[in-house]
């Protein structure tokens, strides 16, 4: 503020020795108000669109009523002009018609016309348009004629005060400037106003011409306060308080910047005397908020490390109650330690306390809600085993030892699957149910000694029936059909085996079945496929459409083999293979399955038979 002061003051000096220049230097001309047009008669000539239909012309005048560009007055008469040209044209050849067809022309109706209708409220729109330009181009000129008034009043005011003149010297300058931007006004104001406008700036530059012994003297009183100034500025060198030195040399410049100025020769010395001894203050109060904002800043980084520390806490999972407990001791520590450090810097000091107190919270109520539904947990889980309990008590005396058994094993596993509940209830709950079961189990195991060993003689049985289908597999003959398929009756015509042997020996008894199928497949398709071949001769003898007829045929039962085989794929896709009984059940698919597939390689086999015929 300061040095814009001393650059004003050394300006006064030199205006003050220009002001026996010529008045006309100083002044500029007046830029007028209205832009004068070229009469009608000597309007260049502008090169119009030549519009084919009222419809074109309705769209054009759309684009301008709707548009961003300003209506301009010539197209739109022009646009009215062509269009009324072409409706009369339309009206007076509808009516001609009329005559010439032999009807009465009295009793012709002109009939109402869509595009007129359309043109005349588009048109009514660009006159409201322009009708709008209009007054807020006749606004704007009041608003001009109002601002080149108040400059006048101003250069009034300073032709008012003679002893302010070198002072408003600079500003003066200013509202010529302002003058000249100042565009259009109501052209009845034009003269009056720059006759006014003349008339006072003449009188300001003769205003200039006044005696300079007053400012000599002013220059020696204004250079004694300055110099007092000075001498306090540097007395607060010495101030201990910091904060209270800075506001006191704000006083001091306030009091400079109202003491005028010196003479020129001394301006800059006693300016950089002032300034000399205001860098001093400003530095150590600089120094005094930069080393707070260094401690802010170190606060702010230690918050936001515990910040950092608390969301990573929150994202490691609490699996239990002593994880939960464990996070807990480590968020108290964190909040502690926040308490001992200061305030972090003034924007960001509410925004660390509120990530660092949502944190904590988020903490919080996640354990609150995780022992809430804990609890509610403990309770469901032991209603549950409760439960199961009952239902145990309920099967722990019936005598039908396998369907018991079942629902006894399937309530052992229900429980498994039950969360956990405290340790005391959960082993006095086990406890019950365990002697529950055992009492089922203890009386089943006696009323069923005999049981187990039919079943050993059936696993006997079983695995002799095993042995003679691995001899039959090792033999592999066409003639061992008959026999295999004895075997299989026998096999499933015998009764249970004991559980912990009946997997085994279900796969044992597959996997050898298999490959007896397999054996005996292999050779049927051989056999069946070299007799194919040999009737090829006798069917390629009838003439060459007959093989085409064979191949056409085999062609679609390949496709129906395709098919198939397809479906059975899908549908073993949806089987849940849980339990013995889907197993079996799926098993059984995979071999329709691989039966189908080897239907279709031989088909597939006798079409190249026949390709290789032909």
């Amino acid at each position: 503020m300061d040095s814009q002061e001393k650059d004003l003051e050394t300006g006064k000096i030199e205006e003050v020795n220009k002001v026996e220049e010529p008045l006309t230097a100083a002044i500029e001309p007046e830029e007028t108000s209205e832009v004068e047009t070229p009469a009608d008669n000597e309007a260049p000539e502008v090169e119009r669109r030549v519009y084919a239909s009222k419809k074109e012309i309705v769209e054009r005048i759309k684009e301008i009523a709707h548009g961003e560009e300003n209506p301009d007055k010539d197209e739109v008469d022009y646009l009215k002009t062509v269009f009324y040209k072409m409706h009369i044209a339309e009206r007076e050849a509808a009516y001609k018609a009329f005559v010439e067809s032999g009807a009465d022309p009295t009793t012709f109706q002109i009939l109402p016309d869509e595009d007129e209708e359309v043109f005349k409220a588009e048109m009514g729109i660009v006159k409201e348009r322009r009708a709008k330009i209009f007054r807020e181009q006749e606004e704007e000129k009041e608003a001009n004629l109002k601002r080149k008034l108040e400059i006048i009043e101003k250069i009034k005011t300073m032709v008012g005060s003679p002893e302010e003149a070198n002072k408003s010297y600079q500003e003066f300058k200013t509202l010529q400037q302002e003058w000249k931007e100042i565009r259009n006004i109501p052209a009845a104001k034009v003269s009056e106003l720059w006759r006014n406008y003349q008339l006072y700036v003449e009188q300001f530059y003769d205003m200039l011409k006044l005696n300079s012994e007053a400012r000599e003297y002013d220059f020696k009183k204004n250079l004694e306060k300055k110099t007092h100034l000075c001498e306090a500025a540097e007395r607060l060198a010495d101030e201990p308080d910091t904060i209270s030195a800075f506001h006191q040399l704000q006083k001091l410049h306030q009091e400079y910047r109202e003491t005028g100025p010196v003479a020129k020769e001394l301006r800059e010395e006693i300016w950089n005397r002032f300034k000399a001894a205001s860098t001093v203050i400003n530095k150590r109060h600089q120094q005094y908020f930069d080393d707070i904002r260094k401690r802010e800043e170190d606060n702010l980084t230690r918050k936001t490390a515990l910040c950092e520390r608390i969301e990573a806490l929150i994202a490691e999972p609490n699996k239990n109650f002593a994880d939960w407990e464990k996070h807990t001791k480590e968020i108290i520590d964190i909040q502690t330690e926040w308490k001992t450090i200061g305030f972090a810097p003034q924007k960001m000091n509410v925004k660390i306390f509120e990530r660092f107190r949502e944190s904590c919270d988020k903490f919080f109520s996640a354990k609150t809600e995780y022992f809430k539904a804990l609890k509610e947990t403990y309770k469901a889980n032991a209603d549950k085993k409760r439960a199961l309990i009952e239902k145990a008590k309920e099967l722990k005396d019936s005598t039908e030892w396998k369907k018991t058994s079942d629902k006894l094993i399937a309530l052992q596993k229900e429980w498994k699957t039950i969360g956990v509940v405290p340790k005391k209830l959960g082993d006095q709950l086990w406890e019950e149910f365990l002697s529950t079961c055992n009492a089922f189990f203890d009386a089943r195991n006696k009323a069923g000694a005999g049981q187990r060993s039919e079943e050993h003689a059936n696993l006997e049985k079983k695995r002799g029936v095993i042995a003679q289908l691995k001899q039959l597999a090792e033999e592999a003959q066409d003639d061992v059909q008959q026999t295999v398929q004895k075997l299989v009756e026998e096999y499933n015509g015998i009764g249970h085996v004991p559980f912990k042997e009946k997997d085994k020996l279900y796969d044992e008894y597959h996997s050898v079945l298999d490959e007896i199928y397999k054996k005996l497949h292999i050779n049927v398709t051989r056999k069946r496929l070299n007799n194919f071949k040999n009737k090829l001769k006798n069917v390629a003898e009838q003439g060459g459409n007959a093989l085409d007829n064979e191949r056409a045929r085999l062609m679609r039962q390949y496709e129906q083999l395709k098919n198939e085989a397809q479906t059975y794929e899908n549908n073993l896709g949806f089987l849940n293979a849980s339990s013995k009984k889907g197993n079996s059940l799926i098993d059984e698919m995979n071999r329709k399955v691989q039966k189908l597939k080897d239907e279709i390689a031989l088909v597939r086999d006798k079409i190249k038979a026949i390709d290789q015929q032909k």
